[in-house]
């Protein structure tokens, strides 16, 4: 698939907040940013920085205050874990986390050096400006500001693959990403799932994964999914933005779901005749309060906003 490949660094001021899926980038030409499409152009900020989100990845949220209530964080081991190991696979070290004083609950990070050279491949913005990419070190596989045919062996060596073979974050992918290409990232998320497991694929004496996702969380207030249980950062979101508004049972949770409108299909060995809307085709709640998915993340298509 050709995708626009643009040379720069990525950042570390003090100021900025990444976790293991998104970090700051400034290309070596900022004038390249024009380049990039989608529905909304890349904002650079003065120095010409603008957050990167990695294609196809979505690791635990460290900082998520979403549209209704406080800033909330998954569970710190694992969300930690995710952002250092992005990190240090760019080749920063020394990392260090300072509360934001201007936004309670937000973490800015440090570390040495404060930029490491690397590289983005992307095929354009998400609704929130943010650049998606696959990430990737060191000198860039072809010129700046023009694009590239991406393949396979070159998806092996980026920041997501990476980032998905260690366990520390969860496919989720969007149509627009071709399928060979989404394939190769699955296939490295089935190979931290395999025993012993990886990352929130670790399994326990019992055979039971970190992740509950598919096994289900019982959800009694904010702490269950914000200090208990790890799931699928999407499952996540939408019950954090559910629990903000007051809700203090999951009685009306598929309706808050239905009414969110995420498009997707199901892919897999049973797959969808269509696309559906709203994730309360794949969610289920279950004796009073435990949710659950009933497909894994590989195994949905979601389409783009």
């Amino acid at each position: 698939m050709p995708m626009l490949l643009i040379k720069g660094s990525f950042h570390l001021s003090g100021r900025t907040s990444p976790d293991g899926d998104t970090l700051p980038f400034v290309p070596d030409y900022v004038g390249e940013w024009k380049l990039v499409g989608g529905c909304r152009k890349p904002q650079p900020t003065r120095e010409g920085r603008v957050n990167v989100r990695l294609e196809g990845v979505d690791a635990l949220e460290t900082h998520y205050d979403g549209v209704y209530g406080e800033v909330e964080r998954q569970p710190r081991e694992l969300g930690d874990a995710a952002t250092n190991a992005l990190l240090e696979w760019l080749g920063f070290r020394d990392i260090r986390r300072v509360p934001d004083p201007q936004h309670p609950g937000v973490e800015n990070i440090t570390a040495t050096p404060d930029r490491v050279p690397g590289f983005i491949l992307t095929r354009g913005t998400d609704i929130f400006g943010r650049c998606v990419a696959l990430v990737g070190r060191g000198a860039p596989p072809g010129a700046s500001g023009y694009e590239l045919d991406v393949r396979d062996k070159l998806v092996r060596e980026t920041a997501n693959h990476h980032m998905l073979a260690e366990g520390l974050a969860y496919p989720t992918f969007y149509a627009g990403l071709p399928r060979d290409l989404r394939e190769v990232l699955a296939e490295a998320a089935l190979q931290a799932k395999t025993a012993p497991g990886k990352g929130v694929w670790k399994r326990d004496a019992n055979g039971e994964t970190v992740d509950a996702t598919l096994r289900g969380v019982k959800v009694v207030d904010m702490t269950s999914i914000t200090q208990d249980a790890v799931i699928l950062p999407k499952l996540f979101r939408r019950l954090k933005e559910y629990l903000s508004l007051g809700y203090t049972t999951l009685d009306c949770f598929p309706a808050y779901l239905g009414g969110n409108m995420d498009a997707f299909r199901i892919l897999g060995p049973t797959p969808s005749p269509g696309e559906l809307v709203g994730l309360h085709n794949v969610v289920k709640v279950v004796n009073g309060g435990t949710v659950l998915m009933t497909h894994a993340a590989e195994d949905l298509l979601f389409v783009e906003k």
